[in-house]
């Protein structure tokens, strides 16, 4: 479960700014959202297969740069 513990001085907006980046860090939005709905697991690996090949052709742009 995630906490943000708050001082008497620190306002709402700050503690919801600091709420918001502990929910992305901690991946529960990203998990849901691949929960929601049911993917095949060939699906599944294609996607990441897709994924990885994205991340290695940016990789390599980086490189070359």
């Amino acid at each position: 479960m995630i906490e943000v513990t708050l001082a008497e001085t620190d306002g709402i907006e700050w503690a919801l700014k600091v709420f918001k980046r502990k929910v992305q860090k901690s991946g529960i939005l990203k998990e849901l959202k691949q929960k929601r709905h049911y993917l095949k697991p060939s699906v599944a690996r294609a996607l990441k297969s897709q994924a990885a090949r994205r991340r290695r052709r940016s990789k390599g742009r980086r490189d070359s740069e």
